[in-house]
């Protein structure tokens, strides 16, 4: 015989209480749903040591091209080709997808040369911020640029808060400046609790590639 048998009173009562709890959280939550009456582009800041911050963004590309907006991806400092996100996005017409580095700074080792790439790419991402035929523009790894003044400050920052109004930006990267923060919507900093790779486990197609 199960406890609820047993005391089936202090069962109801119980389900009475958590009734009467989620009442509460629906009224609180449809209040606050009721009162976001603003519609805006959104600037979402992807930032921390775990992972998961470009997969995130591919998931609002994925989001975006289901609801047939066009979408606008330049991936800096990584330079592979190869990626399961590229072989899927990038054959969809919605989607123009840039990969732009010449890979990390620490294989690279050329500030200049990566000052330099960093330049190029930034002149096709800021036309794609100019651009209001642009629903979502993905910045991969810009944090990085700003971090390590590959790219002046105030042009990104400029560029970044003056685009269309309709038009939203998701930018990636560890150690986000506070600059970016400060004129961000939305900042979630994905933690580093776990890895594979600490173990000596390769990165894995489908999961990391």
């Amino acid at each position: 015989m199960s406890q609820a048998e047993n005391n089936p009173d202090q069962e109801a009562a119980k389900n009475q209480r958590h009734n009467d709890r989620m009442k509460r959280k629906k009224e609180i939550i449809d209040a606050h749903i009721a009162s976001a009456d603003q519609e805006k582009g959104l600037m979402i800041v992807l930032t921390g040591n775990g992972k998961g911050k470009s997969s995130s963004a591919f998931g609002m590309v994925a989001r975006s091209v289901g609801h047939g907006m066009k979408v606008g991806v330049c991936q800096f400092l990584k330079s592979r080709t190869d990626t399961g996100e590229e072989a899927f996005f990038g054959k969809l017409d919605k989607v123009e997808w840039h990969v732009l580095g010449d890979g990390f700074t620490w294989d690279t080792q050329d500030r200049a040369a990566d000052i330099a790439t960093s330049e190029r790419g930034w002149a096709i991402a800021e036309k794609m911020l100019n651009d209001p035929s642009y629903d979502l523009v993905v910045l991969d790894e810009l944090t990085y640029l700003l971090s390590y003044n590959y790219l002046d400050k105030d042009t990104v920052l400029d560029a970044l808060q003056s685009r269309p109004a309709m038009q939203h930006v998701v930018v990636t990267g560890r150690a986000a400046i506070a600059e970016l923060c400060d004129i961000a919507d939305t900042i979630s900093e994905i933690k580093d609790v776990k890895h594979a790779y600490k173990d000596g486990i390769q990165a894995q197609k489908g999961i990391d590639l």
